[in-house]
């Protein structure tokens, strides 16, 4: 029996920034593109909570649903997408320390093809990271 394929991709960044700042960020889902480039469009189809779906438009790709399935509130958030065979999640998550936060993206995809396609999808991950923590240090 083959074993389920999965790629693991994480990338943490300090910042100065209070969590909340950082938070405010992700739940402005709508203005997810002004942070990360690699998207073309989202739209979250209500509150930003657990069982929300919504919509996003990677840049060269197809739309592609997404629901968020795990958020505490200034702390973490998970959304996840399955598309042909695969589910991506990408975990969100907050820690406050001395000087700031450390924020911290995972991404976990497991199914068919997953190792083809981590990369790909995690090459920008770093400079999406940079921006969010950048637009936060500035509210």
């Amino acid at each position: 029996m083959k074993e389920r394929e999965m790629y693991a991709y994480e990338h943490a960044l300090d910042t100065t920034a209070p969590a909340a700042a950082v938070w405010a960020r992700y739940a402005a889902v709508n203005d997810w593109t002004a942070w990360d480039t690699g998207l073309l469009q989202v739209d979250l189809e209500g509150p930003f909570e657990v069982g929300t779906e919504g919509t996003m438009t990677p840049a060269g790709q197809h739309t592609v649903r997404f629901r968020i399935v795990e958020l505490v509130t200034n702390e973490l958030f998970t959304d996840e997408t399955v598309v042909a065979g695969m589910t991506l999640r990408f975990i969100h998550r907050l820690t406050e320390t001395e000087t700031g936060t450390r924020v911290v993206h995972r991404v976990e995809i497991t199914g068919p093809g997953a190792e083809q396609i981590g990369p790909a999808v995690t090459s920008d991950v770093p400079e999406a990271m940079a921006a969010l923590v950048k637009l936060a240090e500035e509210s």
